[in-house]
């Protein structure tokens, strides 16, 4: 396969992923307002999440609801916004309209227009807590068409990644942000305000249900343990990575256990860490330096694909 062709499904894939995560986050901050009279500023920590806080202030300054929503969801200059991740998406697509399935294309155009349409006239309340349910079920859709209708080829397998690795950095950065911004202080551990936050954290996640089936109370240990370690939840950062595994071995056709390449190996020793480590030694280490860790090595992990697979040197 073409590295061109390879790369585009890879970011098509990982915008979509990242488009509808960053509709989760506000969807569940709506909730979460609904539930609580709590003075927090839900809309700060949103932003925090997203790692580009000095970006916001730059350009909006004050973290009011209007603003949050306006930069997280319409901001055509923010490259992480909704509008801004599936314009990419469908740029990316349009590449590689060849490789993909007139489905996946159709699906792609709809949701981009939804966002376009929504962002040209101001949206009352209701509407909102419409909206952002449609862009994760539109993403969710795409996703199975995907699954449905394109072969599982090699560029499959490249939208897996993109996919995945997108799902685990973003599992990560939703439980550092509850950890250190939205719960400052200890004598709030274990209080109505703190059980309603850990909700709307794995609401966020997809993974409340799920969850419930697995554990009869919510502490930040099992929830934790939940997110990162479960090997069966599939938006669990150590379900993605093993998943991501998968797909990279099936595009080298080396078997896991062994590797022929740098991603493969930086994979491969992130999945056998989370494989062995247990709850204890994460938060021995503290958790926030743990997932902060980890997030250092995702990015390593994107870039060895990329330098593995894509920046190949054309052969003279």
């Amino acid at each position: 396969m073409l590295s061109r062709v390879a790369d585009s499904i890879y970011w098509l894939n990982r915008y979509v992923e990242r488009a509808e995560n960053v509709a989760r986050f506000v969807e569940v901050n709506l909730t979460l307002l609904l539930d609580t009279t709590t003075t927090t500023n839900y809309w700060q920590a949103l932003i925090t999440t997203t790692g580009d806080s000095a970006l916001f202030r730059e350009s909006y300054g004050e973290a009011t609801s209007e603003n949050v929503l306006q930069f997280l969801t319409f901001d055509q200059n923010y490259p992480s916004s909704i509008v801004s991740c599936l314009k990419r998406a469908r740029e990316n697509a349009h590449a590689v309209r060849a490789n993909i399935s007139s489905e996946m294309w159709e699906q792609l155009n709809e949701l981009y227009h939804t966002v376009q349409q929504a962002a040209s006239r101001p949206m009352t309340l209701e509407e909102r807590y419409q909206f952002y349910p449609a862009i994760r079920m539109g993403s969710h859709l795409f996703a199975g068409i995907m699954e449905a209708t394109m072969s599982h080829n090699e560029g499959w397998h490249f939208g897996q990644l993109g996919r995945l690795l997108e799902r685990a950095d973003k599992t990560a950065r939703i439980l550092d942000v509850k950890y250190f911004i939205l719960l400052p202080s200890l004598q709030d551990v274990g209080s109505p305000l703190d059980n309603l936050q850990w909700i709307a954290l794995l609401k966020s996640a997809s993974a409340y249900e799920m969850y419930r089936k697995r554990q009869h109370r919510i502490t930040p240990e099992n929830v934790a343990a939940f997110l990162i370690l479960d090997a069966q939840f599939p938006r669990s950062i150590c379900f993605s990575l093993l998943e991501a595994q998968k797909s990279l071995h099936c595009i080298s056709g080396t078997p896991i256990g062994s590797w022929s390449c740098p991603s493969e190996r930086s994979l491969g020793r992130l999945c056998s860490a989370l494989d062995y480590i247990t709850m204890d030694e994460i938060f021995d280490q503290g958790l926030h330096e743990f997932l902060d860790d980890l997030q250092s090595k995702l990015n390593r992990v994107g870039q060895d694909i990329y330098e593995d697979f894509i920046a190949v040197p054309l052969a003279v």
